[in-house]
C-alpha cells in the first residue's frame, strides 16, 4: 500500500494565496504558518476519520481559518458515521491545546509563538463551530435536519439558514467591529460557498438519488410513503429519507393502492425516462 492512500491531496484555495502575499508584505509570515498548521490538523482529523470508516476522498482544500474535505459521501453514510466524521476536526483543537500546555513550559518553540497559537487554536475551533455551511457546525446543522426531515427539504434548509445567518453575522462585524480584510475575505468565501451550494441543491440531490440507486447506502428502517397517483416522480423523491428506505403506497382512483419498492420508482426515474409523468401514469404503462 503505497503513501498515497494514506495522505491526501492538498490544494490552496485562491483566497489563501492573497492572505500569504499579504503576511509576506505585512511581516506577519509566522503567524499565517501557525493558522496553517493547525488547519492542517484540523482537516487531518476528519481525513483519517473518514479513512477509518472507508469513505472515498478526493482531496482537501484549505482556506483560511478552515478547509474542506472533497467527498461525495455526506448524506449516504450512517449518521453516526457523519457525526463522527464532522467532530474529529473539531476535536484536534483538544490536542492542539494539550501540546501546547507542554510547550508552553519548555524552550523549544518561542513563547510568543505559543501564545500566538493558542490564540488562533481558540479562534479557529469557535469560527469551525458556527451553524454555517460549509463550516462543522454548519454540517451539524443538516445532520441533525436531515434526522427528523426528508433529505431534500433538510439540504435545502440548512443552506438557507446559513445565508441568513452568514448575513447577519456580517452586518454585525461590519457595524460593530473594526474592519479587517481578513473578515471580509472569510464572509466573502462563506458567501460564495453558500451561493454555490445553493445553486447546485439539484444535483446534490440527484447524487443521493444515485447512490441509493446503486446500492451504495446503508438503509436500516423501513418507512412508508404515502401518495397520490398524481404525483411525478421528484415528488416521491422529495419525501426520502436519509439512513430509511420506503415502501411507496400510491393510492389509485376509487380507493385503491398500489405498492411499490424505491428501487422500482428509481429505475424509472434514471432508465425508464418517466420524470415527467405520474405516478399512475407509469403504473398503466409498466403494468
Amino acid at each position: 500500500m503505497t503513501g498515497r492512500k494514506f495522505m491526501p491531496a492538498v490544494h490552496i484555495h485562491p483566497i489563501l494565496l492573497i492572505f500569504i502575499i499579504i503576511s509576506f508584505l505585512t511581516g506577519t509570515f509566522i503567524e499565517l504558518m501557525v493558522i496553517l498548521t493547525i488547519v492542517l490538523i484540523h482537516e487531518l482529523g476528519h481525513f483519517t476519520a473518514a479513512k477509518w470508516f472507508g469513505w472515498r476522498i478526493r482531496g482537501i482544500m484549505l482556506w483560511i481559518f478552515g478547509g474542506v474535505m472533497d467527498t461525495d459521501e455526506h448524506g449516504t453514510r450512517p449518521f453516526h458515521e457523519e457525526v463522527c466524521v464532522t467532530l474529529a476536526g473539531p476535536l484536534q483543537h483538544l490536542f492542539i491545546y494539550l501540546v501546547l500546555f507542554l510547550l508552553s513550559g519548555s524552550e523549544i518553540i518561542p513563547p510568543f509563538i505559543v501564545e500566538t497559537a493558542y490564540v488562533y487554536n481558540t479562534a479557529i475551533l469557535l469560527f469551525n463551530l458556527l451553524p454555517v455551511w460549509p463550516l462543522d457546525g454548519g454540517k451539524l446543522v443538516l445532520l441533525v435536519l436531515s434526522e427528523k426531515l426528508p433529505y431534500r427539504k433538510a439540504y435545502d434548509y440548512s443552506i438557507m439558514f446559513s445565508m441568513i445567518l452568514n448575513v447577519i453575522l456580517a452586518l454585525f462585524v461590519l457595524f460593530f467591529m473594526p474592519f479587517t480584510l481578513s473578515a471580509f475575505l472569510l464572509f466573502s468565501f462563506l458567501v460564495m460557498e453558500n451561493r454555490r451550494d445553493w445553486k447546485q441543491r439539484y444535483y446534490v440531490f440527484i447524487r443521493f438519488l444515485l447512490l441509493r440507486y446503486h446500492g451504495e447506502n446503508h438503509l436500516r428502517r423501513v418507512q412508508p410513503i404515502e401518495v397520490s397517483h398524481h404525483a411525478i416522480l421528484m415528488d416521491i423523491f422529495s419525501c426520502f429519507r436519509r439512513d430509511k428506505t420506503h415502501t411507496i403506497y400510491v393510492i389509485l382512483p376509487g380507493g385503491r393502492r398500489r405498492q411499490m419498492d424505491e428501487m422500482e420508482c428509481l429505475y424509472s426515474y434514471f432508465h425508464g425516462q418517466y420524470y415527467r409523468q405520474s405516478i399512475g401514469e407509469i403504473i398503466s404503462q409498466v403494468s
